[in-house]
């Protein structure tokens, strides 16, 4: 069965159309499926403000809604190209929205805001496997969306830090719990980021200076696969990371970004 991962897509089609799907069985998605330019930008500017002592831009709902729509509509973009070659399965990354965290946005700048998973659901020939167990033709394949991990927290230090920290204690434990219930004897474990020390060592030009050098992985994950290995962790987040490397019995490939892509061969 010839299985392709393609690394974060951020919206970039011309790119995954260059991708080599013929006689793919299945694609995987590793998230951050649109792009996220204007997202990044304003993230990063604020982030430098702060450090610098600086008040926090404070973006108009219209700007906030165009940075919505920009990742949401390439998505989009992205999914119809990649299900018109063979079925989709995919989780959501930092980029995308659940329905909750888009009714929040939408209160927050008082404009409706569209609902990816409830567009992407529907369509024929893709599955949203966001901490969901999937078994296709035989392979399992255990999805874990993107959470903030408490490892994150600590090394970065995001503010306001007790905010984040207890958002980041919630998610950890959810993602621990759905883990675990994967158990052992998963195929592939497709997630958005690293596991923490592999692959996910932040070195981005473009990145704030006192983020360069950190890891941005997640130790939830790596501890599942030194409890349960499963044969392959594929992710991405961490762009510049791309890579393979073995932990414990498991293959972990980084697979990076817009254009970026693994081929997996399984029996």
């Amino acid at each position: 069965m010839k299985i392709v991962v393609i690394g974060d897509p951020h919206g970039a089609l011309s790119k995954a159309k260059q991708i080599p799907l013929s006689g793919t069985d299945l694609i995987l998605v590793t998230g951050d499926i649109g792009k996220a330019d204007l997202m990044q930008k304003m993230a990063f500017e604020n982030h430098t403000r702060r450090k610098n002592g600086l008040p926090e831009i404070e973006y108009s709902a219209k700007k906030k809604k165009q940075t919505f729509l920009e990742a949401y509509e390439s998505s989009l973009r992205i999914i119809n190209y990649l299900r018109g070659v063979a079925p989709v399965y995919v989780i959501f990354g930092n980029v995308e929205s659940s329905n909750e965290d888009t009714r929040e946005q939408s209160r927050e700048i008082g404009l409706e805001l569209p609902f990816l998973y409830n567009r992407l659901t529907p369509m024929k020939r893709v599955r949203i496997i966001n901490n969901r167990l999937a078994n296709f033709n035989g392979i399992r394949i255990g999805g874990l969306e993107y959470f903030s991990d408490v490892s994150w927290v600590k090394e970065f230090k995001p503010k306001p830090y007790s905010e984040r920290f207890k958002k980041a204690r919630e998610e950890t434990e959810k993602a621990k719990r759905i883990l675990n219930g994967f158990g052992k004897g998963l195929d592939i474990l497709l997630c958005h980021q690293p596991p923490w020390g592999v692959l996910d060592k932040v070195s981005f030009k473009g990145a704030p200076k006192d983020w360069i050098g950190k890891h941005a992985g997640s130790k939830a994950i790596l501890n599942y696969i030194k409890k349960y290995p499963p044969r392959y962790v594929v992710c991405g987040h961490i762009h510049e990371g791309k890579g393979k490397k073995k932990v414990s019995k498991t293959e972990v490939i980084n697979v990076g970004s817009s254009g970026d892509y693994f081929i997996l061969n399984i029996d």
